[in-house]
């Protein structure tokens, strides 16, 4: 049987997209809604504009990772792929797609997509990234852009 290594979850959120957006774009408040209890900090003006892009994120070992989004749609997609600094990147993908429900509400879905992952010592990690803490992501996230 053959490992499925891509999980995700997704839930309507009473927000609009661009506020939504906004939270996920903004590195700086990533620690805020992150459900995987791992992310620490970000400087504040990394906003991500474009495939390319590059932000530094502190994880929970006191450790920098780069983050080079390989998919960028304003509002609506944006996804990346981390690395310790000057090393190739692991092979793992976090993925965040919105999709207006009406003005209000927003289809939210999180996928990390660890496929491409070799490294044996980050897959302990990546099996226990499951839909359910993806899902606490959303809820954190959702909660953060319902309150405005």
């Amino acid at each position: 049987m053959t490992e499925q290594r891509i999980a995700s979850a997704t839930r309507d959120v009473a927000a609009d997209a661009a506020t939504i957006f906004e939270l996920i774009a903004d590195p700086s408040r990533q620690p805020e809604w992150d459900g995987m209890d791992n992310l620490v900090a970000a400087a504040p003006g990394q906003r991500v504009r474009a495939v390319g892009d590059v932000f530094v994120m502190t994880i929970h070992l006191g450790t920098d990772r780069n983050n080079r989004i390989v998919e960028f749609e304003e509002g609506r997609r944006i996804a990346w792929k981390p690395s310790e600094p000057g090393k190739p990147e692991a092979g793992h993908l976090w993925r965040w797609e919105l999709e207006p429900v009406s003005e209000t509400v927003t289809r939210v879905t999180h996928t990390y997509d660890w496929s491409g992952l070799t490294d044996e010592n980050r897959m302990g990690r990546a099996r226990r990234t499951t839909s359910e803490r993806l899902m606490g992501s959303i809820d954190r996230l959702a909660e953060i852009a319902e309150r405005g």
